[in-house]
C-alpha cells in the first residue's frame, strides 16, 4: 500500500526558509517520481517541483525556480522541498505525490496517482 507523509510545514516569516519532507511507504524511489504541489485557499492546484525515479532528473516551475530545491534521499525513501525567500502569497496546503514510472516518462508526464494529506505553510509577519 503506497502511503506518502509531508511534514515540516508551519509558520514563517517572509523572506524565510523552510524544508518539507514527503517520506514514502509501499515503493521505491528507483522506479517513481515525486511531485510536490501547492493549493491555496480558493485557487487552482500547482505544480512546483518534481523528481524523476529511475533519472532523478528534476523539474521546477518558473516561479520557484531560484527559490525551492528538490532532493531525495532513497535510504530513506524520502523526498525533500527546501524553499527559500518565501513570500505570503505562497501560504498555501502543500503536498506530495508519486507517480510510478513508466519507458520514456519524465516527472512531468508520469500520472500522480498517490498523494499525501498535506502540510500548512503559513508565511506572514
Amino acid at each position: 500500500q503506497v502511503q506518502l507523509v509531508e511534514s515540516g510545514g508551519g509558520l514563517v516569516q517572509p523572506g524565510g526558509s523552510l524544508r518539507l519532507s514527503c517520506a514514502g511507504s509501499g515503493f521505491t524511489l528507483d522506479n517513481t517520481a515525486i511531485g510536490w504541489f501547492r493549493q491555496a485557499p480558493g485557487k487552482d492546484l500547482e505544480a512546483l517541483s518534481c523528481i524523476g525515479g529511475s533519472d532523478g532528473r528534476m523539474y521546477y516551475a518558473d516561479f520557484v525556480k531560484g527559490r525551492f530545491t528538490i532532493s531525495r534521499d532513497n535510504a530513506k525513501n524520502t523526498v525533500y522541498l527546501q524553499m527559500n525567500s518565501l513570500k505570503p502569497e505562497n501560504t498555501a496546503v502543500y503536498s506530495c505525490s508519486a507517480g510510478l514510472d513508466y519507458v520514456g516518462s519524465t516527472c512531468e508526464t508520469v500520472p500522480y496517482a498517490y498523494w499525501g494529506q498535506g502540510t500548512q505553510v503559513t508565511v506572514s509577519s
